[in-house]
């Protein structure tokens, strides 16, 4: 089976007001690889001062609740899939839009879930890639209904921030917020955590919750300073991937450890969660494990 829209590896992409996210739309049942809408990830980085390669590495941890096909005989089959985009990848998909692409399958027949794994593969590296000099893929883990029972739900491992008693003045990114112990001896390894970070989609204005961890080594982080600041994304417009890159250039800068890391999960919509991670340094992703909100 291939691509309804090949050539669609190869055009511009449009603006996200242009995207199916907001608007009324007709749900296919037919496999449609161009319903994908791809969103450049360069513009908002340009806006935090990232006009070449980023300071971090990472990825994009989606879990699909809402996937379904048809086998051979007609018979509907159900699984879940664990998405794993890299950081690197020149555009982001709109999270509607993936919705729709992911509903395409669901009268349609494929010889098996390895087909379906590939083709989902195949379509959105193809997507998420557009226009790079060398494209590369993602990882794509379906899980069957007889493995539903082994998956876990954990919270985010660190010291929880919320426990502070702050008052919170501040409903926009507010990085002035950010300060470090300067004459305090430098941590090895600290991780906090918060579940009260906020952000808006910033084509529909719908909330966007999630649970937010910060891993870092070096010159102690102000915890309330670091809770107001989390905060201050409640009325802000964005992205999650946005918002996670948004909150590590703010540290780096700001608080200049020697090593960060910030992950965040966010509760699903439409079935998706994005769950974006960022690190200054190489290392594994985290596993793709929902908390209990999600």
């Amino acid at each position: 089976m291939s691509p309804n829209n090949p050539a669609s590896a190869h055009s511009p992409c449009p603006a996200p007001q242009h995207s199916p996210l907001g608007q009324a739309v007709a749900y296919a049942d037919q496999y449609d690889p161009a319903l994908l809408f791809p969103i450049a990830r360069a513009a908002q980085r340009a806006e935090l001062g990232i006009t070449a390669a980023p300071p971090f590495f990472g990825a994009d941890l989606w879990t699909a609740y809402e996937l379904s096909w048809l086998n051979p005989r007609g018979k509907p089959q159900v699984a879940l899939a664990h998405l794993t985009v890299p950081c690197e990848t020149p555009h982001i998909i709109e999270s509607k839009s993936l919705k729709l692409y992911l509903g395409s399958f669901s009268q349609t027949r494929f010889a098996d879930a390895a087909e379906v794994q590939s083709r989902i593969r195949a379509d959105l590296s193809a997507a998420l890639w557009r226009g790079a000099a060398a494209p590369g893929s993602i990882g794509v883990k379906l899980l069957l209904p007889e493995q539903f029972d082994q998956q876990a739900i954990h919270e985010l491992d660190g010291l929880n921030l919320d426990r502070l008693d702050v008052e919170c003045t501040h409903y926009q990114p507010a990085p002035e917020l950010l300060a470090v112990q300067q004459d305090a001896p430098p941590v090895h390894d600290e991780v906090l955590t918060s579940r009260l970070l906020k952000s808006n989609c910033p084509v529909t204005g719908q909330p966007d919750w999630g649970s937010v961890q910060v891993r870092y080594s070096g010159a102690p982080i102000n915890q309330e300073g670091l809770l107001r600041y989390l905060v201050s994304f409640r009325q802000h417009s964005g992205f999650h991937e946005h918002c996670v890159e948004r909150i590590f250039m703010d540290i780096w800068m700001r608080c200049q450890p020697t090593q960060l890391t910030v992950y965040a999960r966010y509760t699903r919509r439409g079935g998706l969660d994005i769950n974006p991670w960022r690190t200054s340094h190489p290392q594994r992703p985290p596993a793709n494990v929902r908390t209990a909100r999600q």
